[in-house]
C-alpha cells in the first residue's frame, strides 16, 4: 500500500491508500463533493458502478483517512452516522449546512454528482 501525506496534515499522520479499487473509487467520488453539500450513500455508490453497494460506500468511509470529506455522505433520508452525529453535524455546521436533530434539514442541499449524474438514489 502506498503511503501519502498530504501538506495539510501534521507531520508523523500517516494516511493509507484504500486498498481496493472500490474503496478508491469511493474516495475519489467523495473528494468531489463541495463544501456546503452533501450525497447519499446510496448515490455515491451508484457513481461508483455499484448500485446496490450503499452499506459498502459507509464501511469505506468508517475506514477512510484523512483528506476524505467523510462527514459530507449521509443517508438518503439526510440521516447523520449514528454514533457519531455530534461530529458529523459540527463538521456540517461548519461549512454552512442545517442540521436539526440528527438530520440535514430540508431542502437538503444535495450534491448532483461527479458530471451530473444523479446515480442511484
Amino acid at each position: 500500500m502506498a503511503e501519502r501525506r498530504p501538506a495539510d496534515l501534521p507531520v508523523g499522520f500517516r494516511v493509507v491508500s484504500p486498498a481496493t479499487a472500490f474503496e478508491r473509487r469511493v474516495e475519489r467520488v467523495v473528494r468531489r463533493i463541495p463544501a456546503g453539500r452533501v450525497a447519499s450513500y446510496g448515490r455515491v455508490a451508484g457513481w461508483v458502478g455499484q448500485p446496490d453497494g450503499a452499506r459498502a460506500v459507509g464501511g469505506v468511509m468508517a475506514r477512510s483517512g484523512g483528506g476524505v470529506p467523510w462527514h459530507r455522505v449521509v443517508t438518503a433520508a439526510g440521516r447523520l452516522v449514528p454514533g457519531h452525529e455530534a461530529e458529523h453535524a459540527e463538521r456540517l455546521r461548519a461549512e454552512g449546512v442545517r442540521v436539526v436533530r440528527g438530520h440535514v434539514a430540508d431542502p437538503i442541499p444535495w450534491w448532483s454528482g461527479p458530471r451530473g449524474r444523479s446515480g442511484a438514489a
